[in-house]
C-alpha cells in the first residue's frame, strides 16, 4: 500500500509526525516487508524548508521526498498552486491513499486534487466547526471533509457534526486527537528543554520558576483590525502589571503591531511583555507546561493546554474545539478586555478553570488511524 502525506504549515508538522512513527511502528512489526511504503509532501505553504527545518529536527519528521515550494499568495492563489504541483505528484506516484490534516489551504487543495483523479483521500482531525464561515480554515474543514473518504475524528462532537451534515457514518472512525500523540510523545524532552533558563525565568537546575503567562496571537481577526488589537492590547497592560507575559510574536502580529503604532508604547515597552521570536516545538511545548496560565487564539493550542491541565484563556468568541470548553481548561474571552482581565485575575487568585482529559486523548491516535487504513485496505 502506498499513502502520500500532506504538510503545509507549522501545526501540521505536529499532526503528521505521530503518524510517521506508527507506519514506521507497523512497517518493523510486519518486516522484512513493509506493507505501507510513505512519501511525504510539504508544500511549503507557510514556510520555506528552512524555516521548516527546527519543526522537522524537533518531531524528528525526515527531510520531505517533495517539496513544492508554494510560498504566500491569497487564499485562491495558494490552494491552486498546491492543486496544480500536487497532481503532478498523484500522477508520478500513483498512490493508493492521500492524507492530509487540519485545515490550511494545502489541505483542501491535496484532498480535492486526489478525489478528483479517483484517489481516496482520508482527513485527519475531521468534524471540528467553529460554525464562522467567516474564518476561511471553517470552509477549509467543510470541503475537505465532503470529498474525503475517510473521517478521523478527534472527540463525538465532530461525530455529531458530520452525521448532521449528512456524511455516511461508514466514513466515519473516532480515533482521538493525534496532536495529543505529539505532546504526549515529546513531553519529557520538552521538560529538559532550556529555554527557561535562556529567558531568565529561572536558574540551572533551580527548583523554582518565576511565574509567568503565555502569549500567542496571530489570527487576522484579532490583529487585522486595529481595533480589535487595542483591546487586546489593553488587556494586556493590566495582565502584565500582575504577571510578565511571554509573548513568542508572529511575524504577521509584529508588523501589524508596528503599523498600528503600538509596540512602542506599553506594555511592549517594558519588560511585563517580553517579546521574543517565535521557538521550536520542544521550546514553546517547555514555556506552556510551566506557564500559569495561557492567552491564544491559536486551536492546537487549546488542546495542549486541557492535555496539560492548564488555564487557556482564547481570544475568540468562537472554537471548532468545543470539548476544550466544555470537559477542558478553556475559555473562550475573544477580545473582551474586561472578561480577559477578569478571567486572569480569577486565575491569579488560585481560582482557574481546571479540566479534564477526553476520552482517546491517549497518545495511540496514530496507531488506530494506520490499523483501520490497513483493515479497510486488505476488505
Amino acid at each position: 500500500m502506498k499513502i502520500v502525506s500532506v504538510v503545509g504549515a507549522r501545526p501540521n508538522f505536529m499532526k503528521i509526525a505521530p503518524l510517521l512513527r506508527a507506519i514506521k511502528k507497523h512497517n518493523t512489526h510486519h518486516a522484512p516487508q513493509p506493507t505501507i511504503e510513505h512519501l511525504l509532501v510539504h508544500t511549503g505553504q507557510h514556510y520555506d524548508y528552512e524555516m521548516s527545518q527546527v519543526f522537522f529536527q524537533d518531531l524528528k519528521i525526515p527531510e520531505p521526498d517533495f517539496y513544492l515550494n508554494i510560498g504566500s499568495g491569497t487564499h485562491a492563489q495558494q490552494t491552486g498552486k498546491v492543486m496544480i504541483e500536487f497532481e503532478k505528484v498523484l500522477f508520478q506516484e500513483k498512490p493508493d491513499l492521500v492524507l492530509v490534516v487540519g485545515d490550511v489551504n494545502s489541505t483542501i487543495a491535496a484532498a480535492l486534487t486526489a478525489v478528483k483523479v479517483h484517489i481516496p483521500a482520508a482527513h485527519i482531525e475531521a468534524g471540528l466547526r467553529s460554525f464562522d464561515r467567516t474564518m476561511p480554515e471553517e470552509i477549509n474543514r467543510i470541503v475537505t471533509d465532503i470529498v474525503s473518504d475517510y473521517l478521523f475524528t478527534p472527540s463525538p462532537d465532530a461525530d455529531e457534526n458530520l452525521k448532521r451534515e449528512g456524511i455516511a457514518k461508514e466514513k466515519i472512525f473516532l480515533v482521538g486527537d493525534v496532536m495529543v500523540d505529539s505532546l504526549l510523545h515529546n513531553k519529557a524532552r520538552a521538560s529538559e528543554s532550556d529555554i527557561l533558563e535562556k529567558l531568565g525565568l529561572t536558574t540551572h537546575h533551580a527548583s523554582t520558576i518565576t511565574p509567568y503567562t503565555l502569549l500567542t496571537l496571530h489570527r487576522p481577526s484579532n490583529v487585522d483590525s486595529r481595533d480589535n488589537l487595542v483591546k487586546i492590547v489593553n488587556a494586556l497592560k493590566e495582565v502584565s502589571q500582575k504577571i510578565p507575559i511571554i509573548f513568542p510574536a508572529h511575524p504577521r502580529t509584529l508588523k501589524k503591531l508596528t503599523e498600528f503604532e503600538l509596540l512602542d508604547s506599553p506594555p511592549f515597552a517594558s519588560d511585563a511583555v517580553k517579546v521574543i521570536d517565535p521557538t521550536g516545538y520542544i521550546d514553546f511545548l517547555n514555556l506552556e507546561m510551566n506557564a500559569t496560565f495561557v492567552m491564544t487564539d491559536s486551536g492546537g493550542i487549546q488542546e495542549e493546554t486541557t492535555v496539560l491541565d492548564i488555564p487557556c484563556l482564547t481570544l475568540r468568541n468562537t472554537t471548532e474545539r468545543p470539548i476544550t470548553v466544555s470537559q477542558g481548561s478553556n475559555i473562550l474571552v475573544w477580545n473582551d478586555t474586561q472578561k480577559i482581565i477578569e478571567e486572569s485575575l480569577k486565575i491569579l487568585d488560585g481560582k482557574g478553570k481546571k479540566g479534564s482529559c477526553p476520552g482517546l486523548w491517549d497518545g495511540r491516535t496514530a496507531e488506530r488511524i494506520v490499523q483501520i487504513v490497513i483493515s479497510r485496505q486488505e476488505i
